[in-house]
């Protein structure tokens, strides 16, 4: 299965996310700051700096997520329980940031959205659980087979 280069994919489609966010809250921050924009009478130097942050945090957000689906690739090992549950948050906002712009932004952002979707939920769900081994295929020979002899009535 090519779980590694989905995870690798999936990890600079995230990277490349994050650095996309990061420059368009910039961007509308920018806007707020040179036009003086107010909404509701809040402050306008409160609604740049939050823009800032907002795209700061989110910009670290998908990049936890990056790192985390890059370490899956190349480890070729499942991420840990707070790596999939990271995954899982991504998975998530990307569905509902699809389905919001599609009304928004158009079906090419769209697509974008539920491209990523789909490497996230596919890294997620190639390393999902492993089934143990079966019973008596374990590492060593049976207990009988190591005593010489045959097994005990």
């Amino acid at each position: 299965m090519a779980r590694r280069p989905v995870a690798v994919v999936a990890a600079l489609v995230l990277f490349l996310e994050a650095v996309g966010i990061v420059v368009i809250n910039g961007i509308l921050a920018t806007f707020v700051d040179a036009q003086n924009m107010s909404l509701d009478g809040l402050d306008p130097d409160a609604m740049e700096a939050g823009t800032w942050v907002m795209g700061g945090v989110f910009g670290l957000f998908l990049a936890a997520c990056g790192l985390v689906a890059l370490l899956a690739g190349l480890r070729d090992r499942a991420p840990g329980r707070f790596g999939r549950i990271l995954l899982i948050c991504c998975a998530v906002a990307h569905g509902v940031l699809g389905a919001v712009s599609v009304g928004l932004v158009g079906w090419n952002a769209f697509a974008f959205m539920m491209v990523s979707l789909g490497l996230i939920v596919l890294t997620l769900v190639a390393y999902g659980k492993r089934e143990p081994a079966a019973a008596g295929q374990g590492d060593g020979p049976a207990p009988a087979a190591a005593e010489g002899g045959a097994a005990p009535a």
